[in-house]
């Protein structure tokens, strides 16, 4: 946590942290259909942590 929140950059932006300390339910299933219809865009730099979640365009 102390990398991120030392973060800055030359355009002005801080970081700022905190330690989420709450339990979460493990074991939760999301039904086939509803992880379909999640729209990631997967980034060409570490894909595996930065993909994107587009929102749905609205009816």
């Amino acid at each position: 946590m102390n990398l991120i929140a030392n973060t800055t950059t030359t355009k002005g932006l801080k970081v700022q942290c905190q330690l989420d300390t709450n339990a979460y339910p493990t074991g939760a299933q999301v039904p086939h259909d509803a992880l379909a219809a999640v729209q990631l865009e997967r980034s060409d730099f570490h894909s595996e942590k930065n993909d994107v979640v587009k929102p749905h365009a609205e009816k």
